[in-house]
């Protein structure tokens, strides 16, 4: 049984895709725009999102630093002027490798103002207006993207994982809070996507998918109705195995798969 309503028609659906000018972002809006959605991508660069419309005829383009809670205001109230929003989907995100001994603490408020309180910026400017739109009688929908970073520690991810953990809990209570209410809610846990964020790891990445695979699970999520869509399986199942063991086992099967 489906915990969201299953989208399975885009053709003029409104999408916002915030952090879209590039990788996963980016994919998914090529994706939504192929299937007839009316997609909105936002990101900081502007060069970046022109460059998506001119490929993308009938897109728009609305450029946004998440970190700045009035503009992102400002973005969602000019964006809500055309009409409501179906979905919302915030795929923003900052990434630096990061272990304890070599800790940077102006890193690590970046990844928060990014990942975390970037999303609460955007959380801030539609979540009236999707409860509004349920309301009327139409099923808007909200996703985040987290990561399988954020299930259980890992090493090199001391600024991300923990922001990633924050997004997986944000979106836990957005569905117990919205659902009940009329507005989808789900989460998405990628494995390793060949992204600009990723090409900055200097190990071989397990089960490594392209942009556009990523994409497609996702809207394949949303279209099935799921709450979480986590993948590749190949790669994601182990780590949900790992995520139940107890410490005095996980911590050094880690160590042993890492070899860090």
């Amino acid at each position: 049984m489906p915990l969201n309503p299953r989208i399975t028609d885009w053709h003029g659906k409104r999408v916002w895709l915030v952090g879209a000018s590039t990788g996963i972002g980016r994919a998914v809006a090529a994706l939504l725009h192929a299937r007839g959605a009316q997609v909105c991508v936002s990101a900081r660069q502007q060069g970046l999102l022109d460059a998506f419309v001119r490929e993308h005829p009938g897109s728009q383009a609305l450029a946004l630093d998440v970190t700045d809670a009035q503009a992102t205001a400002s973005a969602a109230q000019q964006l809500l002027q055309g009409g409501p929003l179906d979905l919302v989907f915030y795929c923003a995100g900052y990434y630096r490798p990061m272990a304890a001994d070599a800790l940077d603490l102006p890193e690590l408020l970046q990844h928060q103002r990014v990942n975390v309180a970037g999303a609460l910026h955007v959380l801030a400017a539609v979540v009236p207006a999707l409860l509004q739109s349920a309301s009327a009688g139409r099923a808007p929908h909200l996703s985040l993207v987290a990561s399988v970073a954020g299930w259980r520690g890992l090493p090199q991810s001391l600024a991300y994982g923990p922001t990633k953990a924050a997004l997986i809990n944000l979106a836990e209570n957005l569905f117990l809070d919205l659902r009940p209410k009329g507005v989808g809610v789900s989460l998405v846990n990628p494995g390793f996507v060949d992204t600009p964020l990723t090409a900055q790891n200097q190990f071989t990445m397990p089960s490594l998918i392209t942009p556009e695979q990523a994409a497609l699970a996702i809207v394949r999520g949303w279209e099935r109705g799921a709450f979480e869509s986590h993948f590749p399986k190949r790669f994601t199942g182990v780590l949900r195995f790992m995520r139940c063991l107890p410490y005095r086992w996980y911590f050094p099967l880690v160590h042993r798969f890492t070899g860090l």
